[in-house]
């Protein structure tokens, strides 16, 4: 395995620089994914039957709590990389460890959310509008919920192995996954939130 010494050892081989490419190809499957589950939610964002509307369900608190907390996760995993490619282990596993608590906060918020809907009304079953709603939030939770999971494996792997070109590179490309959920978000607390309390 020949390592180019002159890269951020993420890129640092061949093997690597596909591995990142591949998954930006990945990335460009979830955005259509994703992109998807928002064309239907603003087709069926108005039909919601018998059931409450986002105005009645929506809260602003647990909203912005979520957001704070996986914006905050997106820039603690930047630090985490910066402290990878400057040798530092250590500090790039406290970053990796404070991401994923965050993540897991994020979670928290969420799963709260879903229990209130539920007691206000507003199921899988209720609308159209309930529906999509549950779908794309679910979805986004369901990737942050597998991102943790990964993450996990991620973090006792460098510290069994250690900084090396394969563990550096499964970890930047975990972070470009994580930055991709933090974008999603800006997108539902935008366009479902926002525009949903208005």
């Amino acid at each position: 395995m020949k390592i180019d010494h002159s890269q951020p050892l993420e890129y640092s081989t061949e093997q690597n620089r596909l591995n990142i490419l591949g998954f930006w190809i990945f990335l460009g499957a979830e955005i259509m994914l994703f992109a998807t589950l928002f064309a239907s939610y603003f087709t069926l964002v108005d039909r919601t039957g018998n059931g409450p509307a986002g105005a009645k369900i929506f809260e602003i608190t647990p909203v912005l709590a979520e957001t704070f907390l996986l914006l905050t996760s997106s820039f603690v995993i930047g630090l985490g990389i910066h402290a990878m490619r400057l040798g530092n282990k250590k500090a790039m596993l406290t970053f990796f460890v404070i991401t994923l608590l965050l993540g897991l906060g994020f979670l928290g918020f969420e799963i709260t959310e879903f229990i209130t809907y539920y007691h206000e009304g507003a199921t899988l079953q209720t609308s159209a509008f309930t529906s999509v709603l549950f779908t794309t939030l679910g979805t986004h939770g369901a990737h942050v919920t597998l991102g943790l999971f990964w993450g996990s494996f991620i973090i006792l792997q460098v510290k069994k192995r250690g900084l090396t070109p394969e563990t550096a590179n499964k970890s930047f490309i975990f972070s470009l996954y994580w930055h991709f959920l933090d974008i999603v978000w800006i997108f539902i607390f935008t366009f479902i939130y926002m525009k949903g309390m208005t």
